[in-house]
């Protein structure tokens, strides 16, 4: 199957499905981390059209999440825009797709996620409420709930990449979306 990991520069969803054996490639606006051949550095929006039967996206939270609901009234044309992304994103012709973000105003301003999760149903003790926007793509089954509910990455010191360190999914969902979806 031919999977395309959208807005993912550190390609732990890639990886997951070509271990699975399936002809998955990131796509980001930045470098991989992992230097994969496997990465595209670009807009995804450029690439949506070629050929996906799978597209897993995590379009930047920056301007969407409710986290930074004290920013909403100055960002007014950064939200627009990001929203503007997001149904881009959703409206792609591939077949199957998941949307994937924190919890966010995509739920009010396009439609409610299709599921919410947390990465201790996957094998991290921690709390980070996920949400999947799906098409034609079941819910995610839990694989291995675990005790140890921590918020660590609510908890994360400021810095230059905390930004990036928020924003990884967790190998344990990226394995479950691959084993489940691929």
């Amino acid at each position: 199957m031919n999977v395309l990991i959208g807005c993912e520069f550190s390609g732990t969803v890639r990886e997951a499905f070509r271990r699975q054996g399936h002809n998955a490639w990131s796509c980001d606006l930045l470098e991989s981390e992992d230097n994969s051949q496997n990465h595209i550095v670009g807009d995804v929006l450029g690439i949506l059209d070629e050929r996906w039967d799978l597209a897993i996206l995590h379009p930047p939270c920056t301007h969407l999440a409710v986290s930074g609901a004290r920013w909403f009234k100055e960002k007014q044309v950064e939200q627009a825009q990001a929203l503007e992304f997001v149904r881009a994103l959703l409206d792609a012709p591939i077949e199957k797709i998941a949307l994937e973000n924190p919890i966010s105003i995509i739920s009010s301003r396009i439609r409610k996620p299709d599921q919410i999760l947390q990465p201790w149903w996957f094998g991290h003790g921690e709390t980070k409420a996920t949400c999947l926007w799906l098409k034609n793509l079941p819910k995610l089954i839990p694989t291995n709930i675990v005790e140890g509910r921590e918020a660590r990455v609510h908890k994360m010191a400021p810095g230059p990449d905390r930004w990036k360190e928020r924003s990884r999914t967790y190998t344990g969902i990226a394995d479950a979306m691959a084993q489940q979806w691929g």
